[in-house]
């Protein structure tokens, strides 16, 4: 397909608008990287476009009710190309992680050891970047970004779609942010005294390991509940004020700590793998690395979930969301120089 930018063409006003410029965001996106990823120069290529890809698929999610997409431009189908471009993409992150975060810092036999892994992981990667290359030449793959080039080219919406952005805000984000509020990730260590929260203090190095391998898989559950919701409010930033890029920046501090404490168990079971369940004798200081790592991270999750089970935090995001900035002028300068978009583009 020939690169082309897809762009509204006036200026954002409906549900419908709102919803084509997100997809048209993201598919630009997407087809930006594509050229490189195939070429495999750089592994920030492959990152971008995957993360267009999620945003794309999120976009979809969250825009359903307006659009009327071709059946192979659905965000099942998106969904799919983002999981291969995962894999890679993960294998990519472990490599970064062993090279430049650990192995400097470990004993020179250690980091013998790590060469092991690191030529493992590098040949599990010509594997999976075989996959990926043969995903981006398939007909499948093609028939997506056609099905999506004609739609942006010829869009067609449900009549919802005509009804004024401002209107329908807090009907779109509400319900993913009450599935991140309601998640069950957030009463991991906790306990309840006639329905008060109590919150554990000064807990020790073991007694976090035995909370996180018992219940890290929940938690790794709720970091990716708050990247959909993150993907969501990120769509509409130039609609709020301070308050909501606050709760927002918090979201996005939550995906970063689960996120570093899931990488660390994926690093973990990998090196188990290599070394044959072995990993303890022989990169224990590397072990230990990577258990005060976590028990930081701990640290840093207990101040986020103290915040989203307050009462008042919790109903001072909801009414935030329920009373959306709408400011002819505002709009008309956020449109102009694409400031919000810009940002729901960024890492």
């Amino acid at each position: 397909m020939k690169m082309m930018k897809y762009s509204l063409g006036h200026e954002p006003k409906t549900f419908g608008d709102w919803a084509y410029l997100a997809i048209a965001t993201h598919f630009n996106k997407i087809l930006h990287h594509e050229t490189e990823v195939i070429q495999d120069k750089d592994p920030e290529e492959l990152h971008q476009m995957r993360v267009g890809m999620r945003r794309l698929r999120s976009a979809i999610l969250g825009f359903s009710p307006a659009l009327n997409l071709p059946q192979a431009a659905t965000e099942k189908q998106v969904g799919k190309v983002a999981k291969i471009l995962g894999q890679l993409r993960d294998i990519d992150v472990l490599q970064d992680i062993l090279k430049n975060q650990y192995q400097p810092t470990l004993p020179h036999q250690e980091q013998k050891y790590l060469d092991l892994a690191l030529t493992t992981l590098a040949k599990q990667r010509k594997k999976v970047f075989k996959k990926v290359k043969k995903l981006l030449n398939e007909a499948t793959y093609i028939q997506l970004k056609q099905s999506f080039d004609h739609w942006l080219n010829n869009p067609t919406y449900q009549d919802i779609a005509k009804i004024a952005i401002a209107d329908v805000l807090p009907d779109l984000l509400l319900p993913q942010v009450s599935r991140l509020m309601l998640h069950p990730g957030w009463l991991v260590g906790i306990s309840f005294t006639e329905g008060d929260i109590e919150f554990p203090d000064g807990l020790s190095t073991k007694e976090v390991e035995t909370l996180l391998n018992n219940q890290g898989l929940m938690l790794h559950d709720l970091r990716k509940e708050g990247k959909r919701s993150r993907y969501n409010m990120e769509l509409f930033t130039q609609f709020y004020g301070d308050v909501y890029h606050h709760y927002l920046k918090d979201i996005k501090q939550l995906q970063s700590v689960l996120g570093d404490i899931q990488d660390s168990f994926v690093l973990m079971e990998f090196l188990d793998s290599v070394f044959e369940d072995k990993i303890e004798q022989k990169v224990s200081v590397f072990s230990s690395k990577l258990v005060e790592n976590r028990y930081q991270k701990w640290h840093e999750w207990e101040i986020l979930q103290r915040k989203f089970l307050n009462s008042q935090s919790r109903k001072e995001l909801h009414l935030t969301i329920l009373n959306p900035i709408v400011v002819e002028s505002e709009l008309e300068t956020n449109h102009n120089d694409k400031k919000g978009m810009n940002e729901a583009v960024a890492l």
